[in-house]
């Protein structure tokens, strides 16, 4: 029997701003992803910037990567990812029809998300405590 390795690739999908510090803070996450996981094939794409959707899609595509897992870098599930990414990837489906594409859950609802509050609210009130020695903390 020949067993053939089908190669996969990630797009982490954002919804991009017009500032670019924001854009490039999501392609950091993402090479320090990529890296952590040691996930060779791994894109950033944006809804409201550049690269498309499209674009990161065909890039794996061109690359002969056969399954694509979108992965959103989105909070919660709001209306981009209700309506707009399933369009999206239906309609990149039929552009590249040998090519999986398919969509993680967002964010919100993985246990790490209680871990990282946690971790913002003692940040911010160590930080108060510091500027403010001596004081009571908000409650």
């Amino acid at each position: 029997m020949l067993m053939v390795a089908v190669k996969s690739g990630i797009v982490i999908f954002a919804h991009g701003s017009s500032v670019q510090s924001a854009n490039e803070a999501v392609r950091t996450v993402a090479q320090s992803a990529a890296a952590a996981g040691s996930f060779a094939d791994v894109e950033v794409a944006f809804l409201e910037a550049q690269p498309s959707l499209d674009e990161a899609v065909a890039r794996l595509a061109s690359r002969g990567i056969r399954h694509i897992l979108v992965v959103p870098y989105f909070l919660t599930l709001g209306i981009h990812l209700q309506r707009d990414l399933p369009g999206m990837v239906e309609r990149l489906a039929q552009v590249h029809q040998n090519v999986g594409i398919r969509c993680t859950p967002p964010l919100d609802g993985h246990p790490a998300m209680i871990q990282i509050l946690l971790d913002r609210v003692r940040e911010g009130l160590f930080e108060w405590k510091e500027e403010h020695p001596g004081s009571r903390q908000p409650s």
